[in-house]
């Protein structure tokens, strides 16, 4: 699709509410819109700003798909996302339409990897259940066999995807004591590996059946949705514990109840759903499970420096560049 010059103050609308200080400066560099009530967009008025912008900043609470996308006007040039996932983006749609798409990788790795680590060690550790009982006033005291969990230090902690986010949490979890193995499409250069004391599996039922834990730090992609389901759980086994930080489509959501309702995983510590916001309902019921509220990218520090890459991003696009964070096509 042919387009002219590029605006150097492009329209640009945001679809939720960004931090103070990133809205102020879009304000200065761009003639933007924003979200002050901070609602997600319906389908409708997702479309009628890609109407009417040069740049749409989403977030991942915003479904672009290809209907949306073939029916946006040339004027939509750059889908500049808030967020490192883009998932919920049709990449292909969006480069048939000639829409450049940029992300914000880099910046959310060490605050995903605290909080892939903060429940690699809540979950076996029982922390949640320790916390609810002390508020519900049913603790009555130290006691030889009561709340106990499981020790991490020797337990083998399985990593799928072994990106940036991956490589963080490997440094994390070595400190504790963990016995590193991952499997990637691609193998780690053999120093990095060593620096990490990483274990590369090829296969990933390979890696399943020797983890204890099971994190996963995968983009969601044709390729990975579902990818982790029953059979797959059977082979992390009633001993072992699923992290999911990623996105919930990667997990078999029906499969992922029933193991751990039925007793063939021990528990799971989750920060991502199927139908954000939506939780399943069966999840919130069970015991032995973690529940939290996409948190992975929650600090001042990562939502300012997200920020800050999608005012770059727009910006150099606007002078003619490519992007720095611009998605290509392996993503696809």
């Amino acid at each position: 699709m042919a387009h002219g010059p590029r605006p150097s103050r492009p329209r640009v609308i945001v679809t939720r509410a960004l931090p103070d200080g990133i809205e102020a400066r879009m304000a200065e560099l761009f003639d933007v819109v924003t979200n002050a009530g901070d609602t997600p967009m319906s389908p409708e008025a997702l479309g009628a700003a890609m109407a009417d912008c040069d740049v749409l900043v989403p977030t991942v609470t915003d479904r672009i798909d290809a209907a949306l996308l073939a029916a946006a006007p040339g004027r939509l040039r750059l889908i500049a996302n808030y967020g490192a996932g883009i998932g919920h983006i049709d990449l292909a749609a969006a480069r048939a339409r000639g829409i450049t798409v940029t992300n914000t990788p880099g910046v959310l790795t060490e605050d995903t990897a605290d909080m892939a680590m903060a429940l690699i060690l809540a979950v076996p550790r029982r922390l949640v259940e320790g916390d609810k009982l002390v508020r519900a006033g049913g603790w009555t005291g130290w006691a030889p066999t009561s709340m106990r969990g499981h020790r991490i230090g020797g337990k083998t902690l399985g990593i799928l995807g072994m990106g940036r986010i991956g490589q963080a949490v490997a440094m994390r979890a070595r400190a504790f004591g963990l016995q590193i193995h991952y499997h990637n499409r691609h193998r780690l250069p053999q120093v990095l590996e060593a620096q990490l004391g990483a274990t590369w599996h090829p296969e990933l039922d390979s890696m399943l059946a020797a983890a204890d834990i099971l994190t996963i730090h995968t983009p969601h992609t044709a390729a990975t949705g579902g990818l982790i389901d029953a059979r797959r759980l059977d082979l992390l086994g009633p001993m072992g514990w699923l992290i999911n930080t990623a996105r919930g489509e990667i997990v078999d959501n029906e499969a992922m109840i029933a193991a751990l309702a039925q007793g063939r995983i021990a528990g799971a510590g989750l920060d991502v759903y199927v139908n954000e916001p939506a939780v399943d309902p069966r999840l919130v019921q069970l015991g032995n499970v973690v529940l939290l509220p996409h948190l992975g990218s929650a600090t001042f520090e990562g939502r300012e420096d997200m920020g800050i890459k999608v005012i770059a991003n727009i910006r150099v696009w606007s002078d003619g560049h490519r992007p720095p964070d611009q998605v290509l096509d392996g993503w696809l």
